[in-house]
């Protein structure tokens, strides 16, 4: 009986003559590769979610890896018998893409590529004769999903949209885990495999990549940083800031923006283009914010408005168009489905929805319609939410029956959750909560008084807002103040990519910004034990914690 070998939800009968990445060809699954099965661009990755022990051992080439991750050129199936789960890193999260806000109708369209004639200019100077298009890239460099928009800079429309999962993940699924990786590791991998996973997607795109005259990238600041080829290690150490925010408070440059040419990171868009990552807030604090900021217009935002942008690495900002203070908060990858016995990214497969009935039976919604794969964030949301609904779990996390350790989903597809699962989540979540205790402490003012609260990030796009409070992900507040907008980050790069006036207006708002610093706060531990609790989030009194 041969072994069976799934890639990306695709199955084989394995031979060990073959790799894993000759085996993917054959399932007409496509794996990023640039030297052609050699070993050297290292971009084949592959996550073994089941059946590593059946794998040939890890390569010289493969020493860099951590975990779970292979790669599919130098792996091949030693076994006889049994079955090795995997999946590439390609994989487009469904509900990354999707929904939310887009570039607002009032906004004036004033990039920095112009034309005349035939002719294309970049801040006024030529820099190419072409009577095509002239089109820009936004980008987001998301902790566990890079999303990108090809968007035509003469109308602002957004043209097309990619996203996978950053491949950088094999170096760990946190900031601090990434900038210590980054730290041990020579040669710049993590960089190198993002770019190389970059020049894929943007291959990938309906377009001539040489039309292609600018970009705008965000991503909090170890993220952007490490894709300009920074080193982060200052990041990752007090008073955790980027090299470039340390330069800045020294009076050596005048911004923390970073420009480069196109050419320097060999990507196939024109050579002349240019590359620009927007500012940073502070600290941990980052582009990806900043960018939030031109998503929801904060310059005439005279309502007292607070944003959570949920993901990996948490942002919190709240204020009104006079004063703002943001934190970053450590949340980890359970949101997104990482670290999870069944947890998945939102692709085809996911559980996205979940009901259950007094006795406990779910009523699942499964994205692409079909059997269930795992379960992603919003769909953990509601199982939790549901297990205390009903008085399977307590609000510590545990299930009430004596005998109960795991709860199954799908008993056909092996599908379910663990008291360690909901431990992930409950940690993620507490993360968050401090956070929120300690900013609305700083600013002065209740939850309830907030006038709109927004939920940003692909993944936030689609909870249940009243599954998230119950478990105490969100404040317990009215639900009308709640406004899910989806990937405000995203939507922020394409503003600045098509606005010199929303870039020129950034870098007023990001100086004038209060960056609060969560584990300064004495009671911060406080705040996370009580947030580790399945309860709604109302306003704790710090006295209470002495």
């Amino acid at each position: 009986m041969p072994v069976t070998l799934t890639i990306d939800s695709r199955e084989i009968a394995a031979v060990p003559e073959k790799s894993i990445f000759d085996h993917a060809e054959q399932l007409d699954v496509r794996v990023p590769t640039s030297c052609f099965k050699q070993g050297k661009c290292r971009e084949c990755l592959v996550e073994i979610l089941e059946g590593m022990d059946l794998l040939t051992p890890p390569s010289d080439e493969e020493a860099h890896l951590e975990e779970n991750f292979r790669l599919s050129c130098r792996t091949h199936v030693a076994a006889t018998e049994g079955r090795v789960r995997c999946h590439t890193l390609r994989r487009a999260p469904l509900r990354i893409q999707e929904g939310g806000l887009d570039v607002a109708g009032d906004l004036e369209i004033d990039p920095a590529v112009t034309r005349d004639g035939d002719r294309v200019l970049l801040d006024g100077v030529e820099i190419a004769q072409s009577p095509g298009p002239l089109l820009g890239l936004a980008v987001d460099i998301g902790t566990t999903t890079v999303v990108m928009r090809l968007v035509d800079l003469e109308t602002g429309n957004v043209l097309a949209v990619q996203s996978f999962e950053n491949p950088q993940r094999f170096g760990g699924s946190d900031i601090m885990a990434r900038i210590k990786y980054d730290g041990d590791h020579k040669g710049r991998l993590l960089r190198r495999t993002l770019l190389g996973y970059l020049n894929h997607a943007i291959e990938d795109l309906p377009c001539d990549p040489t039309t292609i005259y600018e970009m705008v990238v965000v991503g909090n600041s170890t993220m952007r940083d490490i894709f300009f080829g920074l080193d982060v290690q200052s990041i990752g150490q007090k008073p955790y800031r980027s090299l470039t925010e340390h330069d800045f408070r020294e009076g050596k440059v005048d911004t923390t923006q970073l420009c480069r040419p196109a050419r320097t990171f060999r990507f196939p868009i024109h050579p002349e283009a240019r590359v620009v990552g927007l500012p940073l807030v502070s600290g941990h604090v980052g582009a990806d914010t900043a960018a939030c900021m031109l998503a929801i217009g904060i310059e005439n935002e005279n309502r007292t408005f607070a944003l959570m942008d949920i993901g990996t690495n948490t942002e919190l900002l709240l204020g009104n168009g006079e004063r703002v203070m943001a934190a970053s908060c450590p949340a980890g990858p359970a949101f997104e489905g990482g670290k999870l016995s069944c947890g998945m990214p939102g692709l085809d497969g996911a559980i996205e929805r979940v009901g259950l009935d007094d006795t406990g039976r779910p009523d699942l919604t499964v994205i692409g319609d079909q059997p269930p794969v795992g379960i992603c964030g919003s769909g953990l949301i509601d199982l939790v939410s549901e297990l205390l609904r009903i008085g399977r779990l307590d609000t510590m996390g545990r299930f009430t029956a004596e005998d109960e350790t795991v709860f199954t989903l799908d008993p056909t597809q092996n599908v379910y959750l663990t008291e360690p699962d909901i431990g992930e989540l409950a940690q993620a979540k507490a993360a968050n909560a401090s956070g929120l205790h300690i900013v609305f402490e700083h600013y002065g003012i209740a939850f309830e008084e907030v006038d709109v609260f927004y939920l940003a990030g692909g993944f936030a796009r689609h909870i249940d807002v009243e599954a998230a409070k119950r478990i105490g992900l969100v404040p317990d507040i009215p639900s009308a103040k709640i406004v899910q907008i989806g990937n405000a980050a995203i939507l922020g790069a394409t503003r600045a990519l098509v606005s010199m006036r929303e870039r020129e207006s950034l870098e007023k708002i990001v100086r004038r910004i209060e960056h609060v610093e969560l584990e300064q706060n004495p009671h911060f531990f406080d705040y996370f034990v009580e947030g580790c609790q399945f309860v709604r989030i109302q306003r704790l009194d710090p006295e209470a914690f002495i």
